[in-house]
């Protein structure tokens, strides 16, 4: 079993290695202490189960999970009891609060073998599974990161001029370009709405700060001029909630 840890702290990274030492079917292939060279290395060694830190500097483990296409098995590592118990408790992705002990680990572990050996596509069902729990909280976020290629994408939300729906997916447009995220319109209203975003049609939330001017477009119709040279049509409920915040 080939596996990667990844941790910003090279002390919980050194207790992980010395705690693996003893198990023969174990392969240490790596570790990493960001998010992005942990994307890197899981795309480059297509490791079988990876320890995840999750609050880390420059993305979070959270952040990282949403970048994973083909994900393995993961345990995560924290030492915040909140995440686990938001989380963690609620899906088949286990979990080590630290401090953890060796058995602790070994049970985790012995759990990521018996799954490898019957799982087929379950590494995926189960980050999926997370993924979707973590979209049910609808706390307020300060960023959204993207993907590409190997590349991450780290958008403060004030620098997002406008979401676009699109399918399955939302097409964030922002200063530092325009990606693709797989999220759903409702997900990122709810979360950005605190933050200055408004719904002015079902296929665009604005950024309120980049609003240049709202102009008669048509009968019952409205642009919105944005600073970026956009031009987006309203509904006709998305004209009166933009007049009741303006």
């Amino acid at each position: 079993m080939k596996v990667l840890i990844i941790d910003d702290e090279p002390p919980a990274r050194d207790i992980i290695r010395h705690y693996l030492a003893g198990s023969n079917d174990i392969e240490l292939i790596g570790e990493c202490e960001n998010g992005f060279d942990a994307l890197k290395k899981i795309n480059e060694l297509k490791p079988d189960l990876i320890f995840l830190d999750v609050q880390m500097p420059k993305i979070t483990g959270f952040e990282l999970l949403e970048l994973l296409t083909d994900p393995p098995q993961i345990i995560f590592t924290t030492a915040y009891d909140e995440f686990a118990i938001k989380a963690f408790e609620m899906n088949a992705v286990d979990y080590l609060l630290k401090p953890f002990s060796k058995a602790r680990m070994d049970q985790a572990v012995e759990r990521a073998r018996q799954r490898m050996d019957s799982r087929g596509k379950e590494p995926v069902k189960e980050v999926e599974g997370l993924k979707a729990r973590l979209d049910e909280s609808a706390e307020d976020i300060d960023r959204v990161v993207a993907r590409l290629g190997s590349k991450i994408i780290v958008m403060p939300v004030d620098k997002i001029w406008y979401i676009e729906a699109q399918d399955d997916y939302v097409m964030v447009y922002s200063e530092q370009g325009n990606y693709l995220k797989e999220k759903t319109m409702k997900y990122f209203e709810t979360r950005l709405g605190p933050k200055g975003f408004i719904r002015i049609h079902r296929s665009h939330l604005v950024n309120v700060a980049q609003i240049l001017s709202v102009e008669l477009y048509g009968k019952d119709t409205h642009l919105v001029m944005l600073k970026c040279g956009a031009k987006l049509k309203t509904s006709a409920e998305g004209y009166k909630r933009l007049r009741e915040l303006l």
